[in-house]
């Protein structure tokens, strides 16, 4: 019963998802559904597909780590590789600890519904902390991390139904959120307002507070993305080009704007000198506070945002978080014609020339990232998402464009060291810099008459000095293993995780 259930909710997952993506969804009116519970943690459904199509590729890997600088720790966020989508307070996408080499894989999964727990985070215990979407709305949902059962769960927001085109493609309220040392999540909501909701010992969780910033967000506007600076004041910024900072303590609230027409639609950085690094459709921006706690714009560089949006996109300009390197690099990722490019800017004070280098990468006009960098020593990490326009772009058989490229920097610029064809349409990749490893999530062209039509999902490894494809192992085959745009993730334990379309999966050494 399970199984057809599921199957059925993938149907029409399907044609849900048939419309064209789309970010600019407005939060006011909502419509309130009841929570739909997560199921107990049953697998993922397979297909009789999962035969036609080799389960493992290559051969296990050992351990190479990749010298680094350390990501200093925010002290509001807990312990880096567990308080956010992207690792730790510099977006690195990296870790510490070392992931699976590949060695007798034990593949687990849940199926939670038709419900992906795209941004993640690991509480005091190891449990997972997700914050999952589906028809109905969000929940911040507590995961036991080896069973994948859930523990808890509480609403935070409602769907926006009657407003949003394509519910699946809806960022706002429910994409990015932190994690702080205390086991307290910090998402938004769609009525414009920051939640505090405590995770109990027991796992348990409780909304202990909820901050309205309806005053400063108008109702056709919401909020995309929150960040803790060193100080612990919040920053959020919105859809619409606000950037405000809220005190906790005191609920008092500080807003600026961007220039008419540019958009924020990814996350940010910060470091221990106070910048908050974000990107919008048009520029880079290094933001401060005031001693009043107003953000202020210290400074910006625009950057070539192209002639339009590539498909693969959600928005005309740079689909990347900016990433840090050291204390001297911040990276993003532009969005020029017809080749995109790294682009790496010398974030330093009393820098004049920020622009360090300009690299292109990917194929001309085939190439786009709508993911963040990936931080690997002194080098970035770049998938190409080019294609990638929703679930039905990769299903019976079709997939998007190859390409995993990575640039080193040095003094005098920076140059391609590999490129790579593995195909992920849209993993969020990330380093295992304990082991040397790049995982991305890919789903390969598959060759013979007999795999045309089948869609077979892989946890891919890559050499990351070498730019060579180590090992790939199948999750399964059909659009319930799509992960559309969630990321991949290392557990504390070293586990890897990666949330789909129907649920999670968990793969580990054995």
């Amino acid at each position: 019963m399970h199984r057809a259930l599921a199957l059925l909710g993938v149907a029409a997952l399907t044609a849900a998802l048939a419309g064209p993506v789309n970010a600019a969804t407005k939060p006011s009116p909502q419509v309130t559904l009841p929570p739909i519970p997560a199921l107990s943690g049953l697998p993922i459904p397979s297909l009789p597909t999962d035969l036609l199509v080799p389960k493992f590729i290559g051969a296990p890997a050992s351990k190479q780590p990749i010298a680094h600088s350390t990501v200093p720790q925010n002290p509001w966020l807990s312990p880096n590789g567990t308080n956010s989508m992207h690792d730790d307070a510099y977006a690195s996408d990296a870790y510490d600890v070392s992931g699976p080499l590949g060695k007798n894989l034990a593949v687990k999964s849940a199926s939670y519904g038709v419900r992906e727990c795209a941004t993640m985070a690991f509480d005091s215990h190891g449990r997972i902390v997700g914050l999952c979407g589906g028809l109905e709305g969000f929940s911040m949902m507590v995961i036991d991390p080896v069973t994948l059962k859930p523990i808890s769960e509480v609403r935070t927001s409602a769907r926006n139904l009657l407003t949003s085109a394509n519910p699946f493609t809806d960022i706002c309220g429910g994409t990015y959120f932190f994690l702080d040392g205390n086991d307290v999540a910090y998402p938004t909501t769609g009525n414009r307002s920051v939640l505090k909701i405590k995770i109990n010992a027991n796992g348990t969780v409780v909304k202990q507070h909820e901050w309205s910033l309806a005053a400063d967000v108008p109702a056709g506007d919401c909020l995309i993305a929150t960040m803790p600076d060193w100080s612990g004041r919040i920053w959020f910024f919105t859809q619409q080009g606000i950037v405000g900072t809220l005190d906790r303590t005191t609920g008092a609230i500080h807003v600026t704007h961007l220039p008419a027409g540019e958009e924020v639609t990814n996350s940010v950085s910060t470091d221990e000198t106070g910048g908050m690094y974000m990107v919008s459709t048009h520029a880079l921006y290094r933001l401060d506070a005031t001693a009043a706690g107003a953000p202020q714009v210290t400074w910006r560089e625009a950057y070539d945002r192209g002639s339009s949006k590539k498909p693969g996109n959600l928005s005309q300009g740079s689909g990347t978080t900016p990433t840090l390197i050291g204390d001297r690099w911040v990276a993003i990722n532009d969005n020029a014609d017809p080749q995109t490019d790294v682009v790496v800017y010398d974030r330093r004070k009393g820098v004049t020339n920020r622009l360090h280098c300009t690299q292109p990468v990917l194929a001309p006009n085939a190439g786009t990232t709508e993911n963040s960098l990936v931080a690997a020593g002194n080098s970035l990490i770049i998938e190409n998402n080019y294609g990638y326009g929703g679930p039905t772009t990769t299903i019976l058989g079709k997939t998007t464009t190859p390409g995993l490229s990575r640039v080193m920097i040095d003094d005098n610029g920076c140059h391609v060291a590999w490129t790579n064809n593995s195909i992920a349409p849209s993993s969020v990749a990330k380093a295992s810099l304990g082991n040397g490893l790049l995982y991305a999530y890919t789903k390969p062209k598959l060759d013979s008459k007999a795999q045309d039509a089948v869609d077979g999902w892989y946890f891919t490894a890559i050499d990351i000095r070498t730019g060579k494809t180590v090992w790939s192992r199948l999750t399964g085959t059909g659009i319930q293993w799509n992960n559309h745009y969630a990321a991949i993730y290392l557990g504390p334990d070293g586990a890897a995780y990666i949330a789909t379309l129907a649920g999670l999966v968990r793969l580990k050494d054995s």
